[in-house]
């Protein structure tokens, strides 16, 4: 299953629906998706829903670190969503849970 990103923004708040295959392919567009996102609206949070993510790999990590600083630099706040259990599983083995909000 390929990767893919729909994007919404409500209200200041910019929601990144993730589906498919989080992995070095997805880099190209999980990076233009969030991008965009925030250069092209005024938003001060972010939500990653991960209900459609089924693998994730150490180089999805390396996308959620590289949305943090470029976040941190705009005082975006973000958080990940919906996360299935092998998801949340990595999530918590790399102790993202001090670095994002995770529910």
């Amino acid at each position: 299953m390929s990767f893919s990103v729909n994007t919404k923004n409500t209200n200041g708040t910019l929601e990144l629906h993730l589906s498919g295959r989080f992995d070095f392919n997805a880099n190209q567009i999980f990076r233009k998706a969030y991008q965009n996102g925030l250069d092209n609206t005024v938003t001060s949070y972010v939500v990653l829903d991960f209900s459609g993510v089924e693998y994730m790999d150490s180089s999805a990590l390396g996308m959620l670190l590289l949305l943090k600083d470029y976040g941190d630099k705009e005082n975006k706040r973000i958080e990940l969503i919906n996360c299935q259990d092998t998801v949340r599983e990595i999530l918590d083995i790399v102790n993202f849970g001090k670095l994002f909000t995770i529910r």
